[in-house]
């Protein structure tokens, strides 16, 4: 059953402060029912001046100071419940915004590598921003002034009737062909308001690609076409902007096109009816200010329009999120009850990413603890993959692989992950002292074990020359420290962690080659009496490996040690000699 996205989705969340809404709600009674009463004490006023001027005595200034008396209690009662009915609601409203917040965050968790593989990491983050600010401020804005425009429409109803109910249903016109004009309006401009969402995550998928490769930019002169980029991107913004915004900006002038015709004729009718004698002036006047009143909430929904067509678009994107397919939960798994040894097997592995396009087809391969593994090939022909496969990011299509003989889809993937170290080709590191960037990868890690692990990484003297030392704070995008000293920063993390197996993946591509040679003999420190796999388009970098994986076209075609590799004369001499050509 497919699940409704409308700002329905949002009431369990403002449920929760159910006590809060319902104290508003009480006291945004209190204000409607006084805002109603305000004009025909008003009325009463005008009447009682024409009363006593008709009778030809003095004006009974006691009795009009009396009503006016009233009606200052009146708006001042209104005005304070008004403040209190907001305060609340407010209230309510944020803390509503925190728990779907907090949901949204435990959702990015739960959801699969395969997610964030496929949906451009911008649009995400547009989702979780954005359109959650949309939320927040349409609910902010508009919820307070719906409950107070419908409550105070239905007041101001029960008035005119209660005056004069010819007139009153003439009002009732005003009403049904607002509500009509709205109907159509809001039918043409919604999905034009979904389309404007959606072309403003894809322009912030853009800048986000933008941003995060403008370096590899300016290097081949392509700023032209990531500008023409921008600008198409930015178009479609503006085009699907205008005519969301246009569509609905008609409802507003056109409502109060019906309004001002519709008190064109109550003010005909009810002259006459003054003149009749069926209603008195003062009536007459009770009764536009009524109209007024209806007119009012009429025109703040019709206004709010834009912003409620937004939420609404906003909150299909966000939900849409909270829909998306999660990682399949493990329930039926075996407990690890001895650590790893590090004995990997491959067994007739199958694997695609669509059914389509079959990536991994067959592979078979056989690996002792403790040996250093080496994954070469081409690019694409799945060497990351793999590497995917033996994390369980992705679940094989076909056969199976077994880490000491347990199938790995029998083991919680929380269990699995925690006896693998991995160091990837993209560094991460966050906003915080370089202790703190290194034991992420251990909980209450003690400073000589880390500074062990940095020595190990061969970052420990780099870390002295810095001013602060391990205190240094890299900032957000840790662009205070080099690329190669950042990744050296993670191999110390992975060493720190202390894993059965783990995985280089181009874990030396961006250190220099002093500082390689340096890392290849702490790697062999480390990779001793554990399994270790290595990805690498280098070969010079490998070539001490216990077994080198020659991949191609998916599958592994040749396997041994680089001298045995290099006597067969087959692909992989042809790979490490075209490294060395001249």
């Amino acid at each position: 059953m497919k699940k409704s996205t409308g700002l329905t989705r949002l009431i369990p969340y403002l449920k929760k402060y159910k006590n809060k809404i319902i104290g508003g709600i009480l006291l945004i009674i209190v204000v409607a029912s006084l805002n109603a009463a305000a004009p025909y004490i008003e009325g009463m006023v005008t009447t009682q001046l024409f009363a006593d001027v008709k009778a030809g005595h003095g004006v009974n200034f006691a009795k009009i100071a009396q009503l006016i008396v009233t009606l200052v209690i009146v708006y001042i009662v209104s005005a304070t419940s008004n403040a209190f009915f907001m305060f609340l609601l407010t209230d309510a409203i944020q803390d509503a915004m925190v728990d779907l917040r907090n949901e949204v965050e435990g959702k990015i968790r739960k959801l699969p590598i395969a997610y964030f593989d496929t949906v451009p990491l911008g649009d995400t983050l547009s989702r979780i921003t954005n359109d959650m600010e949309t939320i927040s401020n349409a609910l902010q804005q508009s919820l307070a002034r719906i409950f107070n425009a419908i409550l105070g429409l239905t007041f101001a109803i029960i008035m005119v009737f209660r005056i004069q109910w010819k007139m009153a249903l003439v009002t009732m016109l005003i009403i049904v062909f607002s509500l009509i004009i709205s109907k159509v309006i809001v039918t043409k401009s919604q999905p034009l308001f979904t389309k404007q969402q959606d072309a403003l995550g894809a322009l912030n998928g853009i800048v986000e690609e933008k941003y995060t490769g403008f370096s590899e930019i300016k290097l081949f002169g392509k700023q032209e076409d990531a500008f023409e980029e921008f600008r198409e991107a930015n178009s479609n913004l503006c085009e699907n902007g205008f005519k969301a915004q246009f569509f609905s900006g008609l409802m507003s002038p056109l409502v109060t096109l019906v309004t001002y015709v519709g008190i064109g004729g109550i003010v005909i009718m009810g002259a006459l009816y003054v003149i009749s004698g069926v209603i008195t002036v003062g009536e007459l006047q009770s009764f536009i200010r009524y109209i007024w009143q209806i007119n009012q909430p009429l025109s703040e929904i019709t206004q709010l329009s834009a912003a409620i067509q937004s939420a609404v678009a906003a909150v299909h994107r966000v939900f849409s999120f909270l829909d998306e397919e999660e990682e399949v939960e493990d329930t039926d798994y075996k407990t690890l009850t001895a650590p790893t040894r590090g004995n990997v097997e491959f067994d007739d592995v199958y694997f695609s990413y669509t059914p389509d396009k079959p990536l991994i087809r067959g592979l078979n391969a056989q690996i002792k603890s403790g040996q250093m593994v080496a994954i070469v090939g081409p690019t694409g022909v799945g060497k990351t993959t793999l590497i995917n496969l033996l994390m369980r990011f992705y679940d094989v299509t076909g056969g199976c692989i077994r880490i000491d003989g347990m199938d790995i889809r029998q083991m919680k993937r929380e269990d699995l992950r925690s006896q693998f170290g991995m160091v990837l080709q993209d560094t991460w590191l966050f906003k915080g002292t370089i202790w703190d960037n290194i034991a992420y990868g251990k909980d209450n890690a003690s400073k000589e074990e880390i500074i062990d692990a940095a020595k190990i990484a061969n970052v420990h003297h780099f870390i002295k020359t810095l001013p602060e030392g391990y205190d240094m704070v890299l900032n957000e995008e840790a662009n205070n420290v080099s690329q190669g000293e950042k990744q050296l920063l993670t191999i110390a993390r992975a060493v720190l962690c202390n894993p059965p197996i783990l995985i280089l993946d181009e874990a030396t591509s961006s250190v220099d080659t002093r500082l390689e040679q340096m890392l290849q003999d702490a790697m062999q420190k480390i990779m001793k009496g554990r399994t270790s796999f290595v990805i690498a388009h280098r070969l010079s970098t490998i070539r001490n490996a216990d077994l080198i994986l020659v991949m191609k076209d998916g599958n592994i075609v040749e396997q041994g040690t680089h001298k045995e590799l290099l006597s067969k004369k087959g692909y992989y001499e042809q790979l490490y000699n075209s490294q060395f050509a001249h």
